[in-house]
């Protein structure tokens, strides 16, 4: 029984020195001729389109990252279940980046640095966690655990979904008809949502302008830490540009890597991070994949498991 390792954009080396480490008896291989009848199971990220389909042994696919919009695009996929992977390292990871770029904005961070860059020494007025209302569009795995984070902070969280949710402590929104009263709840917007046909592009100028003028920050926040997708840019742009945003971090982009072109670049009021918010990392994630190969072999259902339909 052979597992095939499929990526681009990751060292397979480490990978495939990580899969082997977590399960020396396994046979793990970068390369497996087309039809090979061994290969059981195809561990992935942004795989060859067409390739997958040629094993006909061929039991489950298992990402290696969060998303799995990288392999719901091949359009000769075999009928297999596919498996997204969810673990504490990713999980932990994602909530850093997220907390990390709430507090800069909160604190002030843009303006601080504005300010050191021209050696002026002027206290900001500085609101309490407790008065900003960070908004989390998707309440998956990744949004519920930063929502508790923020809660944590003392940070009033909402959250919208596509269908109803339940969080502690959170306000959700869920469908298009709460749409409109989450966005106007939000001081600060964290996308976290998959990337489907339903959600491409949901970050456009009609949603921005739905956001709410006036916040205690002096102006709506917008983080993307999703997909590149989700967002259309130049709408981003407009919005900083007159004052329907006020700040925007950005993660993830329409094009990566981000063009040198891009005026997102040189923006005084965006801060740009090159889809670094939570790096799939092999020591860690390894020994998840090769536990779910392990139960499914013992006749144990995947967990994660993708519904084709939805895209996620």
């Amino acid at each position: 029984m052979t597992v095939l390792l499929s990526v681009t954009g990751f060292d397979p080396d480490r990978w495939l020195e990580a899969l082997r480490k977590a399960d020396p008896a396994r046979n793990f291989v970068r390369d497996a001729s087309p039809g090979d009848e061994d290969v059981r199971y195809a561990v992935v990220w942004k795989h060859p389109h067409g390739l997958l389909d040629t094993y006909p042994n061929l039991q489950a696919i298992l990402s290696l990252g969060a998303g799995v919009d990288h392999i719901l695009t091949d359009q000769r996929l075999p009928d297999v279940p596919i498996a997204r992977i969810v673990a504490d390292d990713l999980t932990a990871r994602m909530s850093e980046y997220v907390l990390w770029r709430v507090l800069d904005h909160h604190r002030r961070g843009f303006a601080y640095r504005a300010q050191q860059a021209r050696s002026q020494w002027n206290e900001r007025l500085q609101p309490a966690a407790g008065e900003i209302t960070v908004g989390i569009m998707g309440l998956g795995e990744l949004g519920r655990d930063a929502a508790s984070k923020l809660r944590n902070l003392g940070f009033k969280v909402t959250g919208w979904s596509r269908a109803p949710k339940s969080v502690e402590g959170v306000e959700s929104f869920a469908g298009e008809n709460g749409l409109g009263p989450f966005l106007q709840s939000a001081d600060i917007l964290v996308v976290l949502l998959p990337l489907t046909r339903d959600t491409r592009g949901i970050v456009n100028g009609k949603l921005l302008s739905q956001l709410k003028r006036e916040t205690p920050l002096g102006g709506p926040v917008l983080i993307n830490a999703g997909r590149g997708g989700l967002q259309v840019e130049v709408d981003i742009l407009a919005a900083l540009d007159d004052g329907t945003l006020m700040e925007a971090s950005l993660d993830v982009f329409e094009i990566e890597p981000l063009p040198a072109a891009s005026k997102l670049w040189s923006h005084p009021r965006v801060f740009v991070t090159p889809h670094a918010a939570a790096s799939s990392e092999p020591t860690a994630l390894a020994p998840v994949i090769t536990r779910q190969i392990a139960a499914h072999e013992r006749g144990e259902a995947l967990e994660n498991v993708v519904d084709r339909a939805a895209g996620y």
